[in-house]
């Protein structure tokens, strides 16, 4: 496909690794980690300069395809990587579109889960760390989604990923928020 084509090649030049993904019929889902500051910026301005003029020269059109900046947040390896992993490619059996993840063909679920090869994903370490072969690693993977995320989990990401806030512990918060010198969790919850 053409996009994730084009995905895989901004990452790559911009300096990022992709761990999840799922293309949604309005929007996409993306997991990544930078290899340098600014990297997540730069991989979705590139693939902008890329997948823009094409849709625009095939489909006879101009102008922009997306509304706004990109969204993002800083997710907390550990528990909460796997949280946001699991979100992302749950997210078409939570707008109805499949009962089970491995049945939408524009994820990589099939590729996290049982191994089918996508260039695009390169394994996270918290997703490496599930077992010792990819066999072990895509049973424990599977077994993660017989748990569904709770409403407040999902509330917490979907903020998180709004408001450019830090996804993790509170101690994750408060650390991302000295380094960046900037709030990155909500400072006061009952304002909601």
């Amino acid at each position: 496909m053409v996009y994730l084509d084009m995905l895989r090649r901004s990452a790559d030049k911009a300096g990022c690794q992709v761990h999840a993904y799922v293309l949604m019929s309005n929007h996409v889902h993306i997991l990544a980690s930078p290899l340098h500051a600014g990297a997540p910026g730069a991989m979705m301005k590139a693939l902008g300069e890329r997948y823009v003029p094409y849709v625009n020269q095939r489909y006879k059109r101009s102008g922009t395809l997306w509304e706004g900046r990109f969204k993002s947040c800083l997710v907390q390896d550990d528990s909460y990587f796997l949280i946001c992993q699991r979100y992302i490619e749950l997210n078409p059996v939570r707008a109805g579109m499949v009962l089970q993840p491995d049945l939408y063909p524009w994820s990589s679920h099939r590729c996290n889960a049982y191994g089918k090869a996508d260039q695009l994903v390169t394994p996270h370490p918290v997703f490496a760390s599930l077992g010792a072969d990819e066999f072990s690693r895509g049973l424990a993977y599977r077994a993660l989604f017989a748990d569904t995320l709770g409403d407040e989990t999902l509330a917490q990401l979907r903020d998180a990923t709004n408001y450019n806030f830090a996804f993790g512990s509170v101690g994750f918060s408060e650390a991302m928020a000295k380094a960046m010198g900037r709030p990155v969790a909500r400072r006061n919850a009952s304002r909601r």
